[in-house]
């Protein structure tokens, strides 16, 4: 097994995974549905549920010490239940060294607001994550100003999906779900609104990659990690931004179990050269201040 040299010499310290969900049946087969199975296999696999801890396990066995757990409620556009925000914080409860709980609002749901201050009020959850594509919704819409209102004046971080997207992928107009509202352009707008709310852009946005890496330089309240590509993947531009003039506001991440840890290091030793002081930075450095871990 080839690590990454940082891993190799950080003498314990953990590895941040900025985007991880739940390996279980609340995400792949009950959230996930058929659209996740057409996703499965995009990745060459197909759904298969295990526990939490032989997820920590396998995360353990390469150095990783926090995942960010991220909350799913595309409820309103796909028909498909959500996964609690309540199981999401019950998970990060029962693992409280390990995990980092991401609630998901439906910004179509009539009680979105308050479901969002509920998530960090009540449960503590330390941000939120959308997915616009399974969501169906542009996020600089005016009706939904007032819900990026509430999250800023919460404090908490979110994450968008950047990109296209392989839920349904395959099928007859891909189940419905429009590419469209993966472009990072529409989170500019809200960026710009929103200056207080950290922003990370989740994956690394085929095919608007040069967008988003315009979007990150710009905004300096906007992030990005390299989840749900395998780095051979990854655009050149895309990695030589993140050992270079984005060195500090680009993060690891998998797309779990998509993409499991143990593969995707060892594609990143083997397709870059990055330094030992990036390394640290993309593998827990900046994912820790932006965390405020």
């Amino acid at each position: 097994m080839t690590l990454p040299a940082a891993i190799q010499s950080a003498d314990g310290h953990p590895v941040v995974d900025t985007h991880a969900h739940q390996p279980t049946a609340e995400f792949l087969e009950d959230a996930g549905g058929e659209m996740m199975a057409d996703a499965a296999s995009e990745f060459g696999t197909s759904v298969e549920t295990w526990d939490y801890g032989e997820m920590i396990d396998e995360y353990h066995a390469v150095g990783i010490g926090r995942a960010i757990l991220l909350g799913w409620d595309a409820e309103t556009n796909t028909g498909n239940p959500p996964v609690p925000n309540d199981y999401v914080a019950e998970v990060r409860d029962a693992h409280p060294d390990f995990f980092v709980g991401f609630g998901s609002v439906d910004p179509w749901k009539d009680d979105a607001d308050a479901e969002a201050r509920r998530c960090v009020e009540d449960l503590d959850l330390s941000g939120f994550k959308f997915q616009q594509i399974a969501q169906g919704f542009d996020p600089s819409a005016p009706e939904h100003r007032e819900l990026f209102d509430t999250i800023e004046d919460l404090g908490v971080p979110v994450v968008f999906h950047g990109g296209s997207s392989t839920l349904g992928a395959g099928t007859p107009g891909g189940r419905g779900l429009k590419l469209k509202y993966g472009d990072p352009m529409l989170i500019d707008d809200v960026a710009a609104d929103h200056p207080e709310m950290p922003i990370l852009l989740a994956h690394p946005a085929f095919p608007w990659e040069k967008e988003q890496l315009a979007i990150c330089r710009q905004k300096g309240n906007v992030y990005m990690d390299l989840s749900g590509w395998l780095p051979r993947y990854i655009d050149e531009q895309v990695l030589h931004y993140a050992g270079t003039v984005l060195r500090d506001k680009v993060m690891f991440g998998t797309d779990y179990p998509m993409i499991r840890p143990e593969r995707w290091l060892e594609d990143f030793a083997e397709q870059t050269d990055y330094d030992e002081a990036t390394q640290r930075k993309l593998l827990w450095e900046n994912a820790e201040a932006f965390l405020g871990l």
